[in-house]
């Protein structure tokens, strides 16, 4: 995990990676080279996890010297595919995976990529081909951005603070990008960023780069492409025997490392279920981390203390405490290198940073297990409007029961959201205005609209998930877990993203995800006998939440004071000060239902003040 920077046609120095030498505390390198279109320099911070000796170090050169890459991320499977190459006469120096991606590309050239099982972003200059290619993994685990300043030149970087270390670079906004996170809370759903000119390779895109003498010319392409929703009918015992099998094998893969890997544990289901399969393999207990609080409404530790008295693990408990938000807000927004929509961030962050303190440089996460296996609530509203749509109506009928024994809900909230749910557009959307929904109200009205759109509540089920895995949960979450590890030189591994895993549970579309009213039902009986019965059986959905409105109308008070301030005088465009102050108070005062909204625009504000940010 670590990370890089390529460049042709522009005058870089060895400050841009010196902007994210928190990815890469463990070394450095930095090369420059001559090419038609202009200088070349290629440069490496590196966290050291796999063959941990100087022979790992990158920028790295294949052994005939044709390809030099620049890599962030580790390829899992890189066990089999050095003993596939070495079958075919190749011949390897060190154990790093970084190698067995060079030998790839030299055998298979781009389709190497389908063979790699895991996480990545690379840069590879093909001295023979005279070109860079760029690539990232399927989901989008590790980030890899593109800059093309207006002078001619193209750069690529793990994160946007290294554009930013340019004499050329000016931080401004992207009005559209800027917009559908105020708005709807969404980011990363595009390839736009918050940065105007600041463009990143989606997940499973790679691009390729013609070093010619009129300059760099790149075109991109999508070299993966997620299943198609539902196109695999599997029955439901085959189903849970698979999921199970390469849930098991998936954390087996991510367990691979030359140094400790621990855990992230809410209590919930997915990081349980790691814990679990996990702790069967290691020889010693593994260390787990947890965020726990004093509000009992968000305090999951009676979950957490079950699988840790499970599993023989040594546990870690951190307590995030809203007074320590204004010191650390601007460091915060700085390593995400932009806003984020709640301060589940912040508890996510200290996380990390206790587990660097305990010595894990790795840790296991939970991340993409409820998007594909319809976790999250609205997922209720989905499956039971499919239902009612394909005239299922016993089953409706008895979901509509289950859903009410198990978490308490009314029978006529469920004919509410029913009804809703069926209504035509144009009449969800005059409910959506009536209830103050759609437009923030302290949005200035010529502030320009997006392109996010939000989902239609008829949608699938099967739609549901795939809008969640590719446009709006997913990618948001990656960016905040790769983003607050790496702030602490620490490399998060996710094993629901392993893509057979994530084929199969995708696949199965809306098959075996809410059974009888449980969500999650798929995984629930793949992990039966290895979970605890009370986790297995867990029906209440926390969701790594904080007591948000009680730290900012309490210690974080005066940052709030501070960053209403910030926002009407740097963004005077975008934010309309009496509708943003009334909401705030109504907000913090109870007056108003709280939601994630006001913390948007808080954190919008602490990052424009951080990067100097322009309209």
């Amino acid at each position: 995990m670590c990370g890089l920077w390529a460049s042709v046609g522009l005058g870089a120095t060895r400050s841009v990676i010196d902007a994210v030498a928190h990815r890469g505390p463990d070394g450095e390198g930095w090369e420059e080279h001559s090419t038609p279109a202009g200088p070349l320099a290629l440069g490496h911070r590196r966290l050291a996890i796999i063959d941990t000796s100087a022979a790992g170090a990158q920028p790295m050169a294949s052994s005939d010297g044709r390809c030099v890459v620049v890599y962030n991320g580790e390829i899992y499977n890189h066990v089999e595919l050095r003993a596939e190459l070495e079958a075919a006469g190749q011949i390897f120096r060190t154990r790093s995976d970084t190698e067995v991606l060079l030998a790839a590309w030299s055998r298979w050239g781009e389709s190497c990529l389908e063979r790699f099982n895991g996480m990545f972003a690379f840069v590879l200059w093909d001295v023979g081909c005279n070109l860079l290619f760029a690539a990232r993994d399927r989901f989008g685990v590790k980030p890899l951005y593109v800059w093309r300043p207006e002078g001619g030149g193209l750069a690529f970087a793990s994160e946007i603070k290294q554009f930013v270390a340019l004499s050329g670079f000016a931080a401004r906004l992207d009005r559209a990008a800027a917009y559908d996170f105020l708005a709807w809370g969404v980011f990363d759903h595009s390839a736009a960023t918050l940065f105007e000119g600041v463009r990143q390779l989606r997940g499973g895109e790679c691009a390729t780069v013609r070093l010619e003498s009129g300059g760099p010319a790149m075109t991109v392409r999508r070299w993966y492409v997620l299943p198609r929703p539902g196109g695999l009918h599997l029955p439901a015992a085959q189903a849970v025997e698979r999921f199970a099998a390469l849930m098991d094998d998936s954390v087996g893969l991510r367990l691979r490392s030359d140094v400790p890997v621990g855990a992230c544990l809410s209590g919930g289901l997915d990081s349980s279920t790691i814990v679990c399969l996990a702790s069967r393999r290691l020889e010693r207990p593994m260390v787990t981390v947890s965020a726990c609080y004093d509000d009992a409404r968000v305090d999951e530790r009676r979950f957490i203390d079950i699988v840790n008295r499970a599993t023989s693990t040594r546990p870690v408990h951190v307590f995030p405490d809203g007074a320590e938000l204004p010191g650390v807000i601007e460091r915060l927004v700085r390593h995400q290198d932009g806003p984020f929509a709640s301060t589940s961030v912040f508890a996510q962050w200290r996380v990390f940073e206790a587990a660097r303190q305990e010595g894990v440089p790795v840790m296991l996460d939970g991340q993409g297990a409820d998007e594909q296996l319809a976790g999250y609530h609205p997922a209720f509203t989905a499956h039971h409007a499919g239902l009612l749509r394909r005239g299922r109506l016993l089953t409706l009928a008895a979901e509509l029961a289950a859903q009410r024994r198990r978490h308490g809900t009314s029978s006529a909230w469920q004919a509410m959201v029913l009804a809703r749910a069926l209504l035509p557009e144009a009449g969800r959307q005059a409910l959506r205005r009536l209830r103050g929904g759609g437009r923030p109200s302290w949005l200035e009205a010529g502030f320009a609209a997006g392109h996010h759109v939000p989902l239609p509540a008829t949608a699938s089920l099967e739609r549901l998930i795939e809008s969640q895995m590719l446009e709006t949960s997913l990618p948001m979450l990656l960016h905040y877990e790769d983003r607050n590890s790496m702030a602490h030189g620490v490399e998060s591994r996710l094993p629901f993203l392993d893509y057979r895993l994530v084929e199969l549970a995708v696949g199965l579309g809306a098959s075996h995800k809410i059974v009888g009213g449980e969500t999650k039902w798929l995984l629930r009986r793949a992990m039966a006998g290895v979970l605890p019965p009370e986790i297995e059986r867990r029906q209440d959905k926390i969701g790594f939440a904080t007591p948000e409105r009680g730290w900012l109308a309490g210690p974080a008070r005066g940052m709030v004071e501070d960053l209403l301030d910030e926002a009407v005088r740097r963004f005077p465009a975008v934010f309309a000060e009496r509708p943003l102050r009334h909401f705030a108070a109504d907000v913090l005062a109870g007056r108003r239902a709280f939601d994630f909204t006001l913390w948007r625009a808080l954190s919008f504000a602490a990052w424009g003040r951080a990067f100097g940010v322009s309209v």
